[in-house]
């Protein structure tokens, strides 16, 4: 119990290797990646759905690559810093119990949205439904609940909360880790408050484990689930 309240307390960052991969996930990958390569994908494949999973798959080829260079090599630290450990086994009961609490939660929030005259489609979902095939499904299915949810949590929850929290402390951490998280999903504006309380309880399982695995878990489970929804509504 102390060696994880010490992790937490104790991160090996400073706000240098902070604000460089802010600058990464914020302005570097947004203009050349998500905005630039993302349009020439989708004119060349002229399908948002193969066009987002490619850019998916090199983003997180960018985050990690970021992160290993800026984070830990220099400092000769390893994955486990950021959160790649074992979790109690007493605590797949917290996951699905969170995952339960996500799914009810963001079901409320849509249903807020859309009172609101705030619809939930984006390209992807539009192309997912009107190119449905078993083929696309599991593209999209590894896209969202494979890659993204990995390297999503560590560097979000892995690298960013865990630097956060120990300037911070824990609220503000949380709050601030997962408004970044949030933001970082622009211009998908219709999903942005459930981003936002996804990485308020990915932080506290990471919190109350000291591992990002049971954030992952919950985390592809939940696009899963709205996967399926999506696909065959």
């Amino acid at each position: 119990m102390n060696n994880q309240k010490s992790f937490f307390t104790q991160s090996p960052w400073s706000w240098k290797e902070f604000i460089q991969l802010l600058i990464l996930v914020l302005v570097l990958v947004p203009f050349f990646v998500e905005y630039l390569l993302m349009n020439y994908l989708s004119e060349a494949f002229q399908n948002d759905l193969y066009a987002g999973t490619l850019v998916g798959f090199i983003m997180s080829i960018i985050f990690m690559s970021g992160l290993y260079f800026i984070a830990l090599k220099p400092k000769r630290l390893s994955w486990h810093d950021v959160g790649l450990n074992r979790f109690p086994l007493n605590y797949w009961g917290p996951i699905a119990g969170w995952t339960i609490i996500k799914i009810v939660v963001s079901i409320l929030l849509v249903l807020v949205m859309e009172l609101m005259g705030i619809g939930v489609e984006n390209s992807k979902t539009e192309s997912i439904q009107s190119h449905m095939t078993p083929l696309t499904f599991l593209i999209a299915f590894v896209s969202a609940c494979i890659i993204s949810p990995i390297y999503e949590e560590i560097f979000y929850r892995g690298f960013l909360y865990r630097l956060l929290r120990s300037k911070l402390g824990i609220a503000a951490g949380m709050l601030v880790s997962s408004f970044i998280f949030m933001i970082v999903h622009l211009p998908t504006y219709n999903v942005l408050p459930v981003t936002f309380v996804s990485g308020l309880v990915f932080s506290w399982t990471y919190e109350k484990t000291g591992s990002v695995i049971p954030g992952m878990i919950i985390h592809g489970t939940f696009n899963g689930i709205a996967l399926i929804l999506t696909a065959f509504s």
